[in-house]
């Protein structure tokens, strides 16, 4: 592949851009300095979606996307149709497979698979020396990591912490699809995890208590209904028993038909 004069940072999307894709794309900018570029791609993956998701109507505001992109300072924008990704008789995929079956691989069975595809893909697309990914996705981001590891890829990833609302609600795409009382009631999430950690730094460290006392106050929102509250090490992904270094907190609560995820470290 011919050498390029300039670092080509990536932030890899699925478009419906809020505020945490403009922090990415600002680090973004931070990263490839005055003489880089910023790419970002838009590109929902179909593969990403297990049959009777919300594919067909995950959002795609193109002229709002291509603004945010614009006032973050990118300056390449790479939206290709599904036609341009994958050929019809696609036979190839890529496929990690330990740290991607725990937490949202249990509940969403290949999604992993497509997120390692399709960004493998964009990388040799597109050729970045770094790629941006938010740490609200802890378990895509490790992944990835993994994926870079062990294909040898020669992209640095750069994580990014989680850009909230002012509530505490971690930004996502996802949160347009919320009622006015399901929107009320989400940001339990980010109480309950917080509370979590004081306990866990108040000195409980049985993982059964914490995640009980997690579970216990995102119940107090009627409309709430937990995928699963576990503790994990952040490395392995792995359940663990005592709250320990490294330790992560991870949720995913449905509110109606929106699945929200969040996470956080414990002290």
């Amino acid at each position: 592949m011919p050498q390029r004069d300039r670092k080509r940072v990536l932030v890899p999307t699925m478009g419906a851009l809020h505020p945490a894709h403009g922090e990415l794309i600002r680090v973004g900018r931070d990263y490839a300095g005055k003489q880089g570029e910023v790419a970002v791609s838009i590109f929902v993956n179909p593969l990403q979606f297990e049959p009777g998701s919300d594919f067909e109507r995950y959002p795609r505001p193109e002229k709002n996307d291509e603004e945010l992109c614009r006032q973050a300072g990118a300056d390449l924008l790479f939206r290709p149709n599904r036609e341009e990704m994958y050929h019809p008789d696609q036979s190839v995929i890529v496929d990690e497979t330990i740290l991607a079956n725990t937490l949202e691989g249990k509940s969403r069975p290949g999604h992993f698979r497509g997120v390692c595809t399709v960004v493998a893909k964009l990388f040799n697309i597109l050729d970045p020396d770094v790629a941006i990914f938010g740490e609200k996705d802890f378990q895509q981001l490790a992944v990835i990591r993994r994926m870079v590891r062990d294909l040898n890829f020669p992209v640095e990833i750069v994580s990014v912490p989680t850009v909230r609302e002012p509530d505490g609600l971690a930004c996502s795409s996802r949160n347009r699809y919320l009622g006015s009382e399901e929107r009320d009631q989400a940001s339990v999430i980010r109480s309950a995890l917080l509370q979590a950690a004081d306990l866990a730094r108040s000195g409980e460290t049985f993982a059964q208590r914490v995640v009980a006392a997690t579970r216990k106050i995102i119940e107090t929102a009627p409309l709430a209904r937990i995928d699963y509250v576990e503790l994990v090490d952040a490395e392995t992904l792995q359940s663990i028993d005592s709250v320990r270094p490294n330790a992560l907190l991870a949720a995913a609560v449905f509110f109606g038909k929106t699945r929200l995820i969040d996470n956080i470290r414990l002290p």
